[in-house]
């Protein structure tokens, strides 16, 4: 089932017309881990100590603003050290931000959900893209063409990521459930390398790791961009509470990054093409085709609708006790102050 994507032309100049209106106004409307604890590791207030903060080749925004150095530049004058950390996948941001290994970090909308509503004190604060990142995928000549040919064979997938969760609902509208399949719980390389190697029959993708292996002739053989959900930049609810200031700054060069990528598509690809090891013609086809970057950064009704239409799901395989709990993560997630607020002229260039 292929979806009707916005084609990189469009998505150029729409995204230019945006940077423009920003640039006027200055306001808009997934591995590794710290040492020690990112909040425990600030000096106190807004100025001094360490901001930790996660990159993901998931997330082309943070890889710029991490090649520009923008953050560094901004916060310097506040004596806050900057400390990147590599997020391999939504689940392991998630396991960061609840240890207090970093301050902020990248998921997809599901992942946040699923992790408040276990508890994690987070809060989404900006909206990084709507991407197409998640697909079906098999190997040529697998006899594998539709979700039903699913029944009984063995699948790759990241539990606790949009990934296993499009896994879910591709199952669920095929009339299966997870228990017709055999789920192979592998990080999102992982899973992409067992598909090659014939250890599983199917994968459920991440891009860019996805794009990657299309490429290199693996078959996207299910697609549908209603089950992917948005990509959530989420900060642990202290930090939002103790460094407001670092914070807003964070959400500024989202902004910047934001208008930044619009205005110069092929670089950008060329800077996830470096980060994740990619060609260069895989890193433009996610870039331009399937991250649009170009959405409305403040956490809000479109996300919630998305989040209430999943959580039920979470529900159904016991990965959250109870409806409640789901409600109430719904109704406290997403944080849109920041984003009301962003000045992205406020950071400058390094």
């Amino acid at each position: 089932m292929a979806p009707t994507r916005t084609t990189s032309r469009r998505f150029v100049l729409t995204a230019v017309a945006a940077s423009a209106a920003l640039a006027l106004t200055g306001c808009v409307a997934g591995e590794g881990s710290g040492s020690q604890p990112a909040a425990a590791a600030a000096a106190g207030g807004n100025g001094g100590g360490t901001l930790t903060i996660d990159f993901a080749t998931y997330n082309p925004l943070s890889l710029v603003i991490k090649k520009k150095g923008w953050l560094e530049a901004a916060l310097k004058d506040q004596g806050v050290t900057v400390k990147w950390v590599q997020s391999a996948g939504s689940n392991k941001a998630n396991e960061a931000l609840r240890s207090g290994a970093v301050d902020v970090g990248s998921t997809a909308g599901s992942a946040a959900l699923l992790a408040k509503a276990n508890g994690s004190p987070i809060r989404t604060i900006d909206i990084f893209s709507q991407p197409e990142w998640a697909a079906l995928v098999t190997k040529p000549g697998s006899g594998i063409s539709t979700v039903a040919d699913l029944k009984g064979k063995s699948v790759a997938a990241t539990k606790g990521t949009d990934p296993y969760f499009f896994l879910l609902q591709a199952l669920s509208e095929a009339g299966l459930s997870a228990k017709d399949v055999i789920v192979q719980n592998l990080q999102h390389a992982d899973g992409r390398t067992a598909l090659e190697n014939g250890s599983v029959d199917a994968w459920s993708g991440l891009d860019p790791i996805m794009a990657g292996a299309e490429q290199k002739g693996a078959k996207l053989f299910y697609r549908n961009l209603s089950f992917n959900t948005y990509g959530f930049l989420n900060a642990t609810e202290s930090f939002l509470k103790d460094r407001p200031q670092q914070a807003q700054t964070v959400v500024n060069a989202y902004e910047k990054a934001r208008a930044w990528a619009a205005a110069n598509p092929d670089e950008t690809a060329q800077i996830l093409a470096e980060a994740a090891s990619l060609d260069l013609a895989v890193a433009k086809t996610v870039v331009l085709q399937r991250s649009n970057l170009n959405v409305n950064p403040a956490p809000g009704e479109a996300q919630r609708k998305v989040l209430a239409k999943i959580g039920p799901t979470f529900v159904e395989t016991g990965d959250v006790a109870s409806q409640k709990q789901i409600d109430d993560a719904v109704g406290s997630l997403l944080d849109d102050s920041l984003v009301k607020k962003a000045d992205a002229s406020a950071i400058k260039d390094s």
